[in-house]
């Protein structure tokens, strides 16, 4: 006689019905339809700037604007490279975004570092909470004397916008890097400097390893906002050589009309390689997240 039937103490491990394995949790439809209705306001422009950048002005002017075009003009597409410049345009927009993209992880994180494991003193505390005001300076208030300094400085030009992109971020940056930095336990920190690490070391070898998860996050705000932004660039930069994609598309802002077709396939060419670059980094996005929650 088995053991389980000798001992009754000791209960049998129920079967597992046929299927079993599927997932039970009930369906938050209160939820679901609240995302699929916020999903309407993205997919919807989405689709209406891809039927307009197809169509030709004729086509525009009737119907309601959402029908698929009868004729598929591609020639907006062409047009729209020859009128912004598009090679170059694209080129200076990456070279701003991949160097202030790259500057912001390095200084930014370095700098929230000292401050969350100084924050019993009261300097550095200061400094935090310094940072954290001027997230309530509005940018206007202070664009006049940026663009005056840059211009005193012989800033105006690429060099200077990713030092304004470095520098502006470091509010919002300090502040979402701190808060994790300090969840991280100090006995990490004390383990690596028994072992001779100094400072540098301890922070490049042992607590940016650790920041991948915000590194994600501030990396993808860092690339959205350089690659979109507008009013910086057009504040900022004096050779039009130089100018970005924003700036290339603003050709098409006339002052009696706008055409609308082809400013939309620009449009659309300027938003795809951002797109790509999500998609093709969005599985480390999710992974750097995920070894930060069971961290």
């Amino acid at each position: 006689m088995s053991t389980a039937t000798q001992d009754p103490t000791i209960r049998r491990r129920p079967r597992k019905a046929k299927g079993s394995d599927a997932d039970t949790r009930r369906t938050n439809w209160w939820v679901t339809a609240f995302i699929a209705v916020c999903s309407l306001t993205v997919l919807v422009p989405l689709y209406l700037a891809v039927v307009v950048a197809l169509k030709t002005p004729d086509q525009l002017t009737t119907g309601t604007g959402f029908e698929w075009p009868t004729e598929v003009r591609w020639e907006n597409f062409a047009e729209a490279w020859e009128r912004t410049n598009f090679p170059q345009a694209i080129t200076n927009t990456g070279l701003i975004t991949v160097f202030a993209l790259v500057f912001t992880l390095l200084t930014n994180s370095l700098v929230a570092y000292a401050l969350a494991r100084n924050m019993h003193r009261r300097f550095f505390k200061g400094v935090y909470f310094y940072l954290l005001a001027a997230l309530f300076i509005p940018f206007p208030i202070i664009m006049l004397p940026v663009a005056k300094q840059t211009g005193m400085l012989h800033l105006d030009n690429q060099v200077g916008l990713i030092i304004l992109y470095t520098v502006f971020g470091l509010s919002l940056n300090v502040f979402i890097y701190t808060a994790y930095i300090r969840s991280i336990p100090i006995e990490l920190e004390e383990a690596a400097r028994m072992d001779g690490a100094s400072t540098w070391g301890v922070f490049w070898r042992v607590i940016f390893p650790l920041l991948s998860p915000m590194n994600a996050t501030v990396g993808i705000l860092t690339c959205v906002w350089a690659w979109n932004d507008f009013i910086l660039p057009l504040v900022i930069l004096t050779d039009p050589a130089a100018r970005t994609l924003p700036l290339a598309n603003y050709v098409f802002q006339g002052q009696f009309n706008t055409d609308y077709t082809v400013a939309f396939a620009s449009y659309l060419m300027a938003m795809a390689p951002l797109m790509l670059v999500y998609v093709f980094s969005q599985r480390w996005v999710i992974s750097g997240v995920t070894r930060g929650s069971v961290k």
